[in-house]
């Protein structure tokens, strides 16, 4: 399976990532791909990005070396209004977003009945898209099948993340989990997104081992949302068309 696009990748702006916009896309035309998402952290990740930084994204081309560029964020679930560290203000504006649960954040107790809840929450937003390395459970406990089950109702992508099967990453011990999130997604008909977390430009696009992993298990790829630029653009044109639930519902878990 080769997929061209990368819908998880990092820039300098995340504060602990090396490369720019420009270097993630010459990269990504370098490999064949189609279309990459620039996903950098939301503010509440020591070092991510001001709500300034994704409001001003508009200034990033559309097209940078004939690849499409979607202008997206990484936020992560918080304890606010919306459940995010963005406003949905400045989410509306996005092509894309994606959350995940993430270090010095507020959510590293362990507590798997309320990080269950935070991240149904953030599910039930309809400006999210997609769940980062949902899997990474050793750090962050979950409830997968409820997880999977909102994940489902909402459309909304779980991640099958790259990053998570490199030995030498903060991460690594998540791989078993990632496989696990992957399994119940494919036996609850969820939609997954294979992406690379990439934070220097050399590794967008590399996905082998999570594509290795997804073709282990038989996960059907009419389900992964990445195949290309056009499966990219339909995930999101119907993500778009869903009926919005009102706050009071999509708050209430």
């Amino acid at each position: 399976m080769r997929l061209l696009a990368d819908l998880h990748t990092h820039t300098v702006a995340s504060g602990h990532a090396f490369s720019t916009v420009t270097e993630l896309a010459t990269a990504a035309a370098a490999k064949g791909l189609e279309l990459i998402a620039i996903t950098d952290h939301g503010p509440a990740v020591p070092g991510g990005a001001h709500a300034w930084f994704f409001w001003n994204s508009k200034a990033i081309p559309g097209t940078l070396s004939g690849v499409r560029i979607l202008k997206g964020c990484e936020a992560n679930v918080a304890d606010t209004e919306n459940g995010l560290d963005l406003p949905d203000e400045i989410l509306s504006i996005l092509d894309i977003v994606a959350v995940g649960l993430h270090p010095l954040t507020g959510f590293d107790d362990g507590n798997k009945a309320r990080n269950t809840r935070a991240l149904i929450r953030a599910i039930r937003n309809p400006l999210v898209d997609i769940v980062t390395h949902p899997g990474n459970v050793e750090e962050f406990p979950v409830d997968v099948n409820a997880v999977v089950e909102a994940a489902v109702e909402r459309g909304v992508a779980l991640e099958l993340n790259n990053h998570s099967f490199d030995a030498s990453s903060s991460r690594s011990a998540s791989s078993h989990g990632e496989r696990g999130f992957a399994i119940a997604a494919r036996d609850a008909g969820a939609l997954i997104s294979i992406g690379s977390d990439a934070h220097f430009h050399s590794l967008v696009g590399t996905f082998d081992e999570a594509v290795a992993v997804a073709e282990e298990i038989r996960f059907p790829a009419a389900r992964i949302v990445n195949r290309d630029a056009e499966s990219v653009l339909a995930f999101l044109r119907d993500r778009r068309a869903r009926p919005r639930l009102d706050f009071a519902d999509r708050m209430g878990v």
